[in-house]
Protein backbone atom coordinates (compact mmCIF):
# COMPACT_ATOMS: atom_id res chain seq x y z
CA UNK A 1 0.00 0.00 0.00
CA UNK A 2 2.46 2.41 0.19
CA UNK A 3 4.02 2.45 -2.87
CA UNK A 4 0.57 3.12 -4.61
CA UNK A 5 1.08 6.28 -5.14
CA UNK A 6 4.65 5.76 -6.83
CA UNK A 7 2.98 3.51 -8.66
CA UNK A 8 -0.24 5.47 -10.16
CA UNK A 9 2.23 8.35 -11.00
CA UNK A 10 5.00 6.29 -12.74
CA UNK A 11 5.30 5.64 -16.21
CA UNK A 12 7.14 2.15 -15.63
CA UNK A 13 8.03 -0.21 -12.89
CA UNK A 14 10.94 -2.05 -12.21
CA UNK A 15 11.58 -4.13 -8.94
CA UNK A 16 14.54 -6.13 -7.54
CA UNK A 17 12.23 -8.41 -6.03
CA UNK A 18 8.85 -10.14 -6.82
CA UNK A 19 7.48 -11.66 -9.83
CA UNK A 20 5.38 -12.28 -12.64
CA UNK A 21 2.30 -13.21 -10.13
CA UNK A 22 4.05 -10.91 -7.25
CA UNK A 23 1.24 -8.40 -5.74
CA UNK A 24 3.06 -5.40 -7.74
CA UNK A 25 2.87 -7.26 -11.01
CA UNK A 26 -0.80 -8.15 -10.26
CA UNK A 27 -1.75 -4.20 -9.42
CA UNK A 28 0.63 -2.75 -12.02
CA UNK A 29 -1.34 -4.93 -14.64
CA UNK A 30 -4.14 -4.00 -13.55
CA UNK A 31 -3.40 0.11 -13.53
CA UNK A 32 -2.28 -1.00 -17.23
CA UNK A 33 1.56 0.35 -16.42
CA UNK A 34 4.32 -2.07 -17.83
CA UNK A 35 6.16 -3.66 -15.02
CA UNK A 36 9.53 -6.16 -14.74
CA UNK A 37 8.82 -7.55 -11.58
CA UNK A 38 12.40 -9.91 -9.93
CA UNK A 39 14.64 -7.83 -11.50
CA UNK A 40 17.54 -9.79 -9.32
CA UNK A 41 20.60 -8.19 -11.12
CA UNK A 42 19.95 -4.78 -10.11
CA UNK A 43 20.98 -3.76 -6.13
CA UNK A 44 18.78 -0.32 -5.50
CA UNK A 45 20.65 2.42 -3.59
CA UNK A 46 16.98 4.17 -2.26
CA UNK A 47 18.49 6.61 -0.18
CA UNK A 48 20.98 7.76 -2.88
CA UNK A 49 18.18 8.13 -5.58
CA UNK A 50 20.17 5.21 -8.06
CA UNK A 51 20.69 1.62 -8.79
CA UNK A 52 23.47 0.22 -9.97
CA UNK A 53 23.68 -3.66 -12.57
CA UNK A 54 27.00 -4.88 -14.29
CA UNK A 55 29.11 -1.98 -12.99
CA UNK A 56 26.56 0.62 -14.73
CA UNK A 57 25.03 3.18 -12.58
CA UNK A 58 21.70 4.45 -12.94
CA UNK A 59 20.47 7.88 -11.71
CA UNK A 60 17.19 9.57 -10.78
CA UNK A 61 16.80 11.06 -13.91
CA UNK A 62 18.36 8.81 -16.23
CA UNK A 63 16.23 7.21 -19.03
CA UNK A 64 15.55 3.16 -19.29
CA UNK A 65 13.04 1.65 -21.24
CA UNK A 66 10.98 -1.50 -20.25
CA UNK A 67 9.81 -4.34 -22.14
CA UNK A 68 7.02 -6.21 -19.76
CA UNK A 69 6.53 -8.77 -22.38
CA UNK A 70 10.09 -10.13 -22.21
CA UNK A 71 11.19 -8.78 -19.17
CA UNK A 72 14.53 -6.72 -20.72
CA UNK A 73 15.20 -3.38 -19.19
CA UNK A 74 17.20 -1.12 -21.84
CA UNK A 75 19.52 1.73 -21.53
CA UNK A 76 18.79 4.91 -22.90
CA UNK A 77 14.91 5.71 -24.22
CA UNK A 78 14.00 3.85 -26.96
CA UNK A 79 10.92 4.56 -29.60
CA UNK A 80 7.94 2.72 -28.27
CA UNK A 81 4.41 2.20 -29.32
CA UNK A 82 1.40 1.74 -28.18
CA UNK A 83 0.33 -1.71 -27.54
CA UNK A 84 -2.39 -3.68 -29.36
CA UNK A 85 -4.15 -7.20 -29.25
CA UNK A 86 -3.14 -8.94 -32.48
CA UNK A 87 -4.48 -10.59 -35.19
CA UNK A 88 -4.14 -13.93 -34.00
CA UNK A 89 -5.00 -12.89 -30.22
CA UNK A 90 -8.15 -11.49 -31.57
CA UNK A 91 -9.55 -14.62 -33.35
CA UNK A 92 -8.57 -16.66 -30.45
CA UNK A 93 -10.90 -14.47 -28.52
CA UNK A 94 -13.25 -14.97 -31.24
CA UNK A 95 -13.45 -18.57 -31.33
CA UNK A 96 -13.57 -18.68 -27.45
CA UNK A 97 -16.58 -16.25 -27.63
CA UNK A 98 -18.55 -18.91 -29.92
CA UNK A 99 -18.22 -21.93 -27.46
CA UNK A 100 -17.54 -20.26 -23.91
CA UNK A 101 -20.26 -20.79 -21.09
CA UNK A 102 -18.22 -18.48 -18.51
CA UNK A 103 -19.05 -14.37 -18.35
CA UNK A 104 -15.72 -12.61 -17.88
CA UNK A 105 -15.34 -9.59 -15.46
CA UNK A 106 -13.04 -7.51 -14.06
CA UNK A 107 -11.47 -5.78 -11.38
CA UNK A 108 -11.45 -1.75 -11.30
CA UNK A 109 -11.32 0.41 -8.82
CA UNK A 110 -11.56 3.58 -10.81
CA UNK A 111 -13.68 4.97 -13.52
CA UNK A 112 -10.37 4.96 -15.89
CA UNK A 113 -9.97 1.21 -15.02
CA UNK A 114 -13.86 0.77 -15.65
CA UNK A 115 -13.67 2.19 -19.07
CA UNK A 116 -9.96 0.54 -19.84
CA UNK A 117 -11.83 -2.86 -19.17
CA UNK A 118 -15.45 -2.24 -21.08
CA UNK A 119 -12.92 -1.69 -24.05
CA UNK A 120 -11.32 -4.83 -23.52
CA UNK A 121 -14.37 -6.77 -23.45
CA UNK A 122 -15.63 -7.26 -19.89
CA UNK A 123 -18.90 -8.10 -19.23
CA UNK A 124 -18.66 -5.58 -15.77
CA UNK A 125 -16.74 -5.31 -12.76
CA UNK A 126 -16.39 -8.47 -10.82
CA UNK A 127 -14.33 -6.47 -7.71
CA UNK A 128 -14.11 -2.57 -6.95
CA UNK A 129 -11.93 -2.20 -4.13
CA UNK A 130 -13.06 0.49 -2.12
CA UNK A 131 -10.13 0.34 -0.19
CA UNK A 132 -7.82 1.81 -3.08
CA UNK A 133 -10.03 4.54 -3.17
CA UNK A 134 -9.28 5.53 0.21
CA UNK A 135 -5.04 5.35 -0.50
CA UNK A 136 -5.62 8.95 -2.76
CA UNK A 137 -3.16 12.07 -1.07
CA UNK A 138 -6.70 13.89 -0.35
CA UNK A 139 -8.59 11.00 1.03
CA UNK A 140 -5.77 9.52 3.47
CA UNK A 141 -5.72 12.13 6.50
CA UNK A 142 -9.59 11.39 6.94
CA UNK A 143 -9.06 7.52 6.70
CA UNK A 144 -5.91 7.81 9.69
CA UNK A 145 -8.06 10.02 11.62
CA UNK A 146 -11.11 7.79 11.90
CA UNK A 147 -8.70 4.96 12.75
CA UNK A 148 -7.23 7.01 15.48
CA UNK A 149 -10.71 8.36 16.83
CA UNK A 150 -11.40 8.48 20.38
CA UNK A 151 -15.01 7.35 20.04
CA UNK A 152 -17.84 7.48 17.72
CA UNK A 153 -18.63 10.76 16.80
CA UNK A 154 -14.87 11.82 16.41
CA UNK A 155 -15.04 8.94 13.65
CA UNK A 156 -18.54 9.62 12.58
CA UNK A 157 -16.97 13.04 11.74
CA UNK A 158 -13.96 12.24 9.69
CA UNK A 159 -16.44 9.58 7.86
CA UNK A 160 -18.19 12.36 6.75
CA UNK A 161 -15.27 14.08 4.59
CA UNK A 162 -15.36 10.88 2.98
CA UNK A 163 -18.93 9.96 2.01
CA UNK A 164 -18.77 12.50 -1.06
CA UNK A 165 -15.32 11.04 -2.53
CA UNK A 166 -16.88 7.59 -2.02
CA UNK A 167 -20.09 8.63 -3.83
CA UNK A 168 -18.40 10.27 -6.73
CA UNK A 169 -15.55 7.50 -6.98
CA UNK A 170 -19.08 5.23 -6.97
CA UNK A 171 -21.05 7.02 -9.80
CA UNK A 172 -17.77 7.24 -12.11
CA UNK A 173 -17.65 3.74 -12.09
CA UNK A 174 -21.34 2.86 -12.89
CA UNK A 175 -21.48 5.22 -15.42
CA UNK A 176 -18.88 3.74 -17.37
CA UNK A 177 -20.18 0.44 -16.77
CA UNK A 178 -23.45 1.51 -17.42
CA UNK A 179 -25.98 -1.55 -18.00
CA UNK A 180 -23.43 -3.96 -16.85
CA UNK A 181 -23.37 -5.30 -12.97
CA UNK A 182 -20.28 -3.86 -10.78
CA UNK A 183 -19.74 -5.50 -7.63
CA UNK A 184 -18.44 -3.22 -4.74
CA UNK A 185 -16.27 -4.79 -1.99
CA UNK A 186 -17.04 -2.82 1.28
CA UNK A 187 -13.46 -1.68 3.29
CA UNK A 188 -11.55 -5.08 3.67
CA UNK A 189 -8.05 -4.91 5.05
CA UNK A 190 -6.24 -4.88 8.53
CA UNK A 191 -6.70 -0.63 9.94
CA UNK A 192 -2.99 -0.82 9.97
CA UNK A 193 -2.05 -1.20 6.46
CA UNK A 194 -3.26 3.14 6.39
CA UNK A 195 -0.96 3.81 8.75
CA UNK A 196 2.80 4.20 9.14
CA UNK A 197 4.84 1.43 9.43
CA UNK A 198 5.69 0.67 13.36
CA UNK A 199 9.45 0.26 12.54
CA UNK A 200 9.38 3.67 10.91
CA UNK A 201 7.70 5.21 13.40
CA UNK A 202 10.03 3.91 15.94
CA UNK A 203 13.54 4.96 13.86
CA UNK A 204 11.76 8.58 13.54
CA UNK A 205 11.35 8.71 17.34
CA UNK A 206 14.53 7.49 18.00
CA UNK A 207 15.61 9.97 15.67
CA UNK A 208 13.61 13.38 16.81
CA UNK A 209 15.07 12.23 20.33
CA UNK A 210 18.65 12.38 19.36
CA UNK A 211 18.27 15.41 17.56
CA UNK A 212 16.03 16.85 20.62
CA UNK A 213 13.48 17.50 18.81
CA UNK A 214 10.05 19.52 19.85
CA UNK A 215 8.95 17.69 23.05
CA UNK A 216 5.17 17.83 21.41
CA UNK A 217 6.15 16.39 18.18
CA UNK A 218 7.95 13.56 20.16
CA UNK A 219 5.16 12.67 22.44
CA UNK A 220 2.55 12.94 19.39
CA UNK A 221 4.37 10.59 17.48
CA UNK A 222 4.48 8.12 21.08
CA UNK A 223 1.24 8.40 20.79
CA UNK A 224 0.50 7.25 16.99
CA UNK A 225 2.83 4.43 17.71
CA UNK A 226 0.48 3.13 20.19
CA UNK A 227 -2.23 3.07 18.23
CA UNK A 228 0.01 1.17 15.61
CA UNK A 229 1.16 -1.32 18.58
CA UNK A 230 -2.40 -1.77 19.59
CA UNK A 231 -3.57 -2.87 15.84
CA UNK A 232 -0.45 -5.50 14.90
CA UNK A 233 -1.86 -8.72 14.93
CA UNK A 234 -0.29 -12.01 14.47
CA UNK A 235 -1.59 -13.11 11.64
CA UNK A 236 -3.53 -9.78 10.07
CA UNK A 237 -4.37 -11.49 6.83
CA UNK A 238 -7.11 -13.57 9.28
CA UNK A 239 -7.82 -11.08 12.07
CA UNK A 240 -9.77 -7.67 12.60
CA UNK A 241 -10.82 -6.78 9.10
CA UNK A 242 -12.86 -7.86 6.47
CA UNK A 243 -16.85 -7.67 8.25
CA UNK A 244 -15.23 -7.71 11.40
CA UNK A 245 -14.54 -4.13 11.01
CA UNK A 246 -18.01 -3.73 10.25
CA UNK A 247 -19.19 -5.38 13.04
CA UNK A 248 -16.31 -3.42 15.56
CA UNK A 249 -17.36 -0.21 13.39
CA UNK A 250 -20.61 -0.14 11.59
CA UNK A 251 -20.63 3.31 10.56
CA UNK A 252 -17.79 2.68 8.12
CA UNK A 253 -19.92 0.22 6.60
CA UNK A 254 -22.68 2.33 6.92
CA UNK A 255 -21.53 5.55 5.10
CA UNK A 256 -20.41 3.08 2.07
CA UNK A 257 -23.63 1.57 1.51
CA UNK A 258 -25.03 4.61 1.56
CA UNK A 259 -22.67 6.34 -0.69
CA UNK A 260 -23.13 3.21 -3.08
CA UNK A 261 -27.11 3.63 -3.04
CA UNK A 262 -27.22 7.32 -3.28
CA UNK A 263 -25.07 7.22 -6.13
CA UNK A 264 -26.89 4.62 -7.78
CA UNK A 265 -30.50 6.64 -6.98
CA UNK A 266 -28.71 9.57 -8.78
CA UNK A 267 -27.88 8.30 -11.64
CA UNK A 268 -31.11 6.26 -12.11
CA UNK A 269 -33.18 9.43 -11.52
CA UNK A 270 -30.72 10.82 -14.92
CA UNK A 271 -32.05 7.55 -16.68
CA UNK A 272 -28.93 5.56 -16.76
CA UNK A 273 -29.51 1.95 -16.39
CA UNK A 274 -26.67 1.03 -13.01
CA UNK A 275 -26.65 -2.44 -11.19
CA UNK A 276 -24.41 -1.85 -8.50
CA UNK A 277 -23.88 -5.11 -6.09
CA UNK A 278 -22.42 -4.79 -2.38
CA UNK A 279 -20.03 -7.75 -1.48
CA UNK A 280 -19.39 -7.98 2.32
CA UNK A 281 -15.70 -9.23 2.85
CA UNK A 282 -14.42 -12.15 4.55
CA UNK A 283 -17.29 -13.79 5.95
CA UNK A 284 -16.81 -16.80 8.27
CA UNK A 285 -19.57 -17.06 9.50
CA UNK A 286 -23.49 -16.76 9.21
CA UNK A 287 -23.99 -14.73 12.33
CA UNK A 288 -21.16 -12.24 11.11
CA UNK A 289 -24.42 -11.25 8.51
Amino acid sequence: PDDIHGMAVAQGILTARGGMTSHAAVVARGMGKCCVAGCEAIKVEEKKGMFTVNGLVFKEGDFITLDGTTGRVIKGEVPTLEPEPSDEFKKLMEWADEIRTLGVRANADTPKDAKKARELGAEGIGLCRTEHMFFGEDRLPFVQRMILAEDKEEREKALEKLEPMQKEDFKGILIEMEGLPVIIRLLDPPLHEFLPNHEDLLLEINKLEFQNSDKKKIEEKRELLQRVTGLREMNPMLGHRGCRLGITFPEVYNMQTRAVFEAAAELLLEGRKVYPEIMIPLVFHEKEL
